[in-house]
């Protein structure tokens, strides 16, 4: 039985770095960093069993085993993107990778992607859920979508969303319980925590949010814990308890009543939803239509929610301002 082929990313990389004879200038093509291309050339090397370049101070040389299979390579790499190119022209259909977080795809992109699939209906979508970062030097994914910080090297990166965190939770939680009509009140309530990003300076959490809200006799130790803010949101649309969700990721639960904010104090997240492009893609007319429409999606989920259903028992309940 053959041995598996190594990644394409890493053949593109030892060609890259041939070509260049250059690890630094192969990274600048690639758009990746040239300690991500090294790691990859290392691990070619590893599969081969076998050196591919001798390192100098200024450069870098072919060993013999890089020069014997250097030029099959090259010409196996240019029939494989020629044979993809002739499949889709054949079909007539366009191919558009996107790699996404799993708790964006499934709270705003799934729930939407009918509308494009409707719009463009060559398009197949290619949807890649993980927490990861991909390489976005692969040649393979065309555009990603993220939260963090927008500090992203190698790429074209523009925000999408911003994010806010407040309290939520089901309406038939607060029907048979209590009450919520001041932050206090969330002592009889099961705490739920959102902890996809871990570091409170960037994300608040509930020990956060209680001080600003001036509760008393709250503890922000108890409570369900989740690693996925999708699960801690589900969570509390099940009736498990009050999370301090992300209004954005919930926009769909809130209007459509499957999620209530019995009190208004949210608190601003310093992460945000972006777009990532690797910058040899940003010309494809594919994913420019595509950024296009996530663009609509964002005003559309930045525009004021809809009228929401409100509870009888905090109806009338105390407005708290920042």
């Amino acid at each position: 039985m053959p041995s598996p082929l190594p990644p394409l990313g890493i053949l593109r990389a030892f060609i890259a770095v041939a070509r260049h004879l250059s690890f630094s200038k192969a990274a600048k093509e690639l758009h990746v960093t040239p300690a991500a291309v090294t790691h990859q050339i290392h691990a070619l090397e590893r599969n081969l069993g076998a050196a591919l370049f001798r390192r100098n101070r200024r450069y870098v040389v072919l060993t013999r085993t890089a020069e014997a299979c250097l030029p099959d390579l090259v010409e196996a790499i240019e029939r494989l993107s020629s044979v993809v190119a002739n499949a889709r022209t054949d079909t007539g259909r366009v191919v558009l990778n996107v790699s996404v977080s799993p708790a964006f795809a499934s709270k705003l992109l799934l729930p939407r992607l009918t509308e494009f699939s409707e719009a463009c209906p060559d398009f197949d979508i290619r949807l890649t859920a993980t927490a990861q970062l991909v390489d976005l030097g692969d040649g393979d994914t065309d555009l990603a979508i993220r939260f963090g910080a927008g500090k992203y090297k190698g790429a074209f990166v523009e925000k999408l969303l911003s994010e806010h965190v407040a309290p939520m939770c089901a309406p038939q939680l607060i029907a048979k319980g209590t009450g919520i009509t001041e932050p206090g009140d969330l002592r009889h309530y099961r705490l739920i925590h959102d902890l996809s990003v871990a570091t409170p300076e960037v994300q608040p959490d509930w020990r956060t949010w209680l001080l600003r809200a001036g509760a008393k006799g709250v503890d922000p130790n108890r409570g369900l814990r989740f690693t996925l803010a999708d699960l801690a949101l589900q969570a509390a649309i099940n009736g498990f308890g009050v999370v301090l969700g992300r209004k954005t990721l919930a926009r769909d639960d809130l209007d459509s009543g499957r999620l209530i904010l019995p009190l208004e104090l949210e608190l601003p997240v310093d992460f945000s939803y972006f777009i990532l492009i690797p910058t040899n893609k940003l010309k494809n007319r594919a994913v420019g239509q595509f950024r296009d429409w996530l663009k609509r999606i964002a005003s559309q989920l930045e525009a004021p929610a809809g009228k929401r259903p409100v509870h009888a028992r905090y109806a009338k309940r105390k407005k708290l301002r920042l």
